[in-house]
């Protein structure tokens, strides 16, 4: 799988970490930035990260800024990328499993090294169930996300 990838300057210290943990994980990387630790906008890195997915160039998405809760907020604006901030494990790999989340969140300034490489492990390992025997609830379920996506809710 191609993993596409972006940090903003707070993100930058753990890019060799991310980086490693998604090549150990047996993906390849497409690197989007940032190439320095100069200051520079999380959203710039979201919204590359979200293209390469629209495109098809990338099949999920890692970025890492100060608290991972800007890059989620704007990950989510992006039709068709479904992002969550994950500092702990299970999260990571349930979202997939569970939500279809093709984007990684996380917060450098939150977790440490070890950690985040644990994180991206998890979300990389992890498969949507909802396509499965016995995943119709999960499908449901999404399906009802992709639907308030289009603005076409049942709710009124």
């Amino acid at each position: 799988m191609i993993v596409a990838v972006g940090f903003d300057h707070a993100g930058f210290p753990l890019k060799p970490t991310i980086l490693d943990a998604v090549k150990k994980s047996g993906h390849e990387v497409l690197d989007l930035g940032a190439f320095d630790s100069k200051p520079s906008d999380y959203p710039d890195f979201a919204e590359k990260v979200g293209q390469a997915i629209q495109k098809g160039t990338a099949e999920r998405g890692i970025l890492i800024c100060g608290s991972g809760v800007g890059a989620c907020i704007a990950s989510n604006k992006i039709k068709g990328i479904y992002a969550s901030v994950c500092h702990d494990t299970y999260s990571a790999a349930q979202g997939v499993k569970h939500d279809d989340m093709n984007v990684l969140c996380i917060g450098a300034r939150i977790i440490g090294p070890e950690l985040a490489a644990a994180l991206v492990h998890a979300f990389l390992d992890a498969r949507y169930l909802g396509d499965e025997p016995g995943g119709e609830r999960l499908a449901r379920r999404v399906k009802k996300i992709r639907l308030i996506e289009q603005g076409k809710s049942g709710l009124k």
